[in-house]
């Protein structure tokens, strides 16, 4: 990703769906107006989720994302089904593409079905009206367009647009800024750091000081002493990695409002006071509980790993417990909850905001306590009230 770039998890996620041979590759070709999947008269020629990041007129940034046919046979073709189901997890607008002329079929009502239960603006796209001898008029979430010939498609776009969810996402720092504020960044760079650039919710955070015309100063934990006192300690918001809490906290004074990347974060995708309310579990877990910890994004994994490494060290430092530790990477989260004790994710950052609520409502669904990093960090290091200080609600929630 490029330091011009939407991050994935910034973007408005449309998924393509229907039946093999609809149409839908062709469909996605011609409203991004780039080759973006294979097109060919087989079916089945999708064979897993293509995604594509792009600006798309007048939506502005957007992840693109065609699915394989619902009707796909076979082990593979079922695994295929059960993948493209997968992406209405993550899907902020989903566009049912059909055969104009055989209509809804079975495959695509279950799947309208699912669409409208999970609450998602849709449309239904009626695709090769230039088959059709008489286009029949279109229904509130429906249109006729032809990829082949390009007809429809600037109103299929147009359409889009105006599914597109009015509310904006809750800021990640800059509500909390007044112009001319100080905030200094505390960035370890150890060997999980990723070499010669910073990780997203860093460049995230920075951007957010800039648009809120405050200061960002950055440093290395080894250097926040010396920062603070030549600052005369007039830094107005200290910001650190959660790895570093407890360091941190240590020489940050504490009249400093105190905070992570990852608490940060985790309001900014609308999961934090659920993460308050389940780091509660950790201080209960017992000799063999699993507890999964799980991450959004994929990486090659360093000795000092946080998922997989220091995590399941504080954990069981943190307890005296026995505990087994299982981890998940990625778009991949387990259905079944059950014989999980506790969840812990990551901030989430690489994930758009309906995908983590999918999986906390999955978490609950099965009656599974889920929190954070950073906010299972702070509670283990006994300071989560003062990362939260600059949350009054929030903080008094975890004093409670």
């Amino acid at each position: 990703m490029g330091l011009q770039d939407t991050p994935s998890g910034e973007r408005l996620h449309i998924g393509f769906f229907g039946y093999r041979n609809a149409g839908k590759s062709s469909l996605v070709n011609a409203v991004t107006g780039q080759d973006l999947s294979i097109v060919s008269d087989t079916e089945g020629t999708t064979t897993d989720p293509v995604s594509k990041a792009m600006e798309l007129l007048p939506l502005g940034p957007v992840l693109i994302i065609d699915t394989p046919g619902l009707d796909d046979t076979g082990t593979l073709g079922e695994k295929r089904v059960a993948r493209t189901r997968r992406v209405l997890n993550k899907t902020d607008i989903a566009v049912l593409v059909a055969d104009a002329a055989a209509g809804l079929r079975p495959l695509d009502m279950e799947v309208l079905q699912l669409i409208q239960q999970k609450g998602l603006p849709y449309l239904i796209v009626y695709n090769k009206r230039d088959m059709l001898e008489h286009v029949p008029p279109a229904g509130e979430h429906e249109i006729y367009v032809s990829a082949l010939k390009k007809q429809g498609i600037y109103e299929l776009k147009e359409r889009l647009a105006v599914l597109k969810p009015e509310e904006e996402a809750c800021p990640i720092v800059k509500d909390l800024l007044q112009p001319g504020n100080l905030v200094v960044l505390v960035v370890p760079v150890d060997s999980a750091a990723p070499k010669g650039r910073l990780i997203l919710p860093q460049q995230q955070t920075i951007r957010e000081i800039l648009d809120a015309h405050a200061s960002a100063l950055v440093v290395q934990t080894t250097e926040l002493a010396a920062t603070l006192q030549r600052l005369a300690y007039k830094a107005d918001l200290v910001i650190t990695d959660s790895q570093a809490f407890a360091a941190v906290a240590k020489v940050t004074p504490s009249h400093i409002p105190l905070t992570s990347f990852s608490i940060l974060m985790a309001r900014h995708k609308g999961f934090l006071q659920a993460a308050i309310q389940g780091v509660r579990r950790i201080r209960t877990l017992q000799d063999g509980d699993c507890v999964l910890v799980s991450e959004g994004c994929t990486h090659h994994r360093q000795c000092e790993d946080i998922g997989t490494v220091k995590l399941p060290r504080w954990l069981r430092e943190f307890t005296g417990k026995k505990l087994v530790i299982a981890t998940s990477s990625g778009r991949e989260f387990p259905e079944d909850l059950r014989p999980y004790a506790l969840a812990i994710h990551c901030g989430g950052c690489m994930l758009n905001s309906r995908e983590l609520q999918y999986r906390l409502k999955c978490a609950g669904d099965q009656g599974l306590p889920m929190t954070n990093y950073g906010t299972a960090i702070a509670y283990m290091k006994g300071i989560l009230p003062r990362s939260l200080s600059v949350f009054p609600a929030l903080k008094a929630l975890a004093e409670s």
